[in-house]
């Protein structure tokens, strides 16, 4: 890491490759001799398109999203889909089922409620969503236009280990704060999208691939800058496209590449979250607050029986140069967000701080 760098455990915005940041330094003036930045082309000329199609097409490779699935770039973020979702798909039955494992999920079923009828196909609310429902623990409905569920939750640190079986019905996917940390079989699903701030790119779009026969079918009220078939047809430029993180997205694909794909982000996710989560097991101070069987690879969400104890070590890891460890006030204590860009060196000097915490406060 740089000198004056921290490590950033921000559940998003959060950390992004530090090479990738330089590389963007060194080109934020002058893109590839063009003589201006990337924030300063029109999303029409050559140069731009040259950067969008290489992107796109990086993620197609990288991601293995197969011909039958479009990639789309869609601005406001994965909020935006929380209605573009319903809008376009939920006319088909005019009902959908929604399995509330997190905030965010519980969110865009608020919002599906608006354009149709929401089944709650499960729900781990009553545990306080520490943990993730089985498949035989699912109420699936037949006549659903579609599955929803969000792949990880960051507020609660649970994440879904298996794609749930939805006996042919579409299964739609949030998975803004783990995708590109694994390999995925796109092909199992209807849509996946991204808020792109965890993971991918800096805050602002959301990627979305999307089987391309589910577009076609929107309500007649959708607005249609949130028409999946528009966006299709307009290759995501059916206004001007959310240029810079667009290129930014291109950058981190690259760098993904370069550390060994998805299967090496992997790798690096596992060994991450292993070593916290093995310190968090032998620890009889701090503890783990997601359930073991569902505990996430992305966020890792601890505390101490003592508030006050909670408090302090977040102060103190600021000082540190540890920041955003606190948790969410739904959960409380600590919250580590672990995504892609975080050096294993991060996590070492996390556990090394937190053993020195643990002995001064016994």
């Amino acid at each position: 890491m740089a000198n004056d760098r921290i490590y950033n455990f921000s559940a998003g915005p959060s950390m992004l490759p530090l090479s990738v940041l330089e590389k963007a330094a060194s080109e934020i003036t002058n893109y590839n001799g063009s003589g201006m930045s990337v924030m300063e082309m029109s999303h029409r000329s050559k140069v731009y398109q040259d950067i969008f199609d290489q992107t796109k097409a990086d993620v197609k490779r990288i991601l293995n999203v197969p011909d039958t699935h479009e990639v789309l770039f869609m601005q406001g973020g994965a909020t935006f889909q929380f209605a573009a979702i319903p809008l376009n798909l939920m006319g088909k039955t005019g009902k959908a089922d929604y399995a509330i494992t997190g905030n965010f999920a519980n969110l865009a079923a608020k919002e599906a409620k608006k354009y149709g009828e929401v089944h709650v196909a499960a729900t781990s609310a009553e545990k306080n969503h520490t943990y993730i429902p089985s498949q035989s623990e699912l109420d699936l409905s037949a006549d659903a236009s579609y599955f929803y569920y969000c792949a990880n939750n960051t507020i609660y640190g649970t994440e879904w280990d298996y794609v749930p079986e939805t006996n042919g019905v579409p299964v739609v996917c949030d998975m803004s704060s783990n995708i590109a940390s694994k390999p995925i079989d796109v092909s199992k699903y209807g849509i996946i999208y991204a808020g792109v701030q965890k993971n991918m790119a800096p805050a602002g779009m959301a990627l979305v691939i999307i089987d391309k026969s589910l577009a076609g079918s929107e309500m007649a009220m959708t607005p249609t800058i949130m028409n999946y078939k528009t966006m299709i047809d307009k290759d995501s430029m059916y206004n001007t496209p959310p240029c810079y993180n667009i290129y930014m997205l291109g950058l981190v694909m690259k760098w993904i590449e370069a550390n060994g794909g998805l299967e090496g982000m992997k790798e690096l996710r596992d060994t991450r979250s292993g070593m916290l989560y093995n310190y968090l097991d032998e620890s009889d101070f701090f503890i783990a607050c997601a359930d073991k069987a569902a505990r996430s690879g992305m966020n890792v969400t601890f505390r101490t029986n003592d508030p006050e104890l909670d408090a302090k070590f977040c102060k103190e890891a600021t000082a540190a140069g540890f920041s955003n460890l606190k948790g969410h006030r739904n959960v409380g204590g600590m919250r580590a967000s672990i995504y892609n860009a975080m050096p294993v060196e991060g996590i070492e000097k996390l556990v090394a701080f937190m053993k020195d915490f643990e002995i001064k406060n016994k």
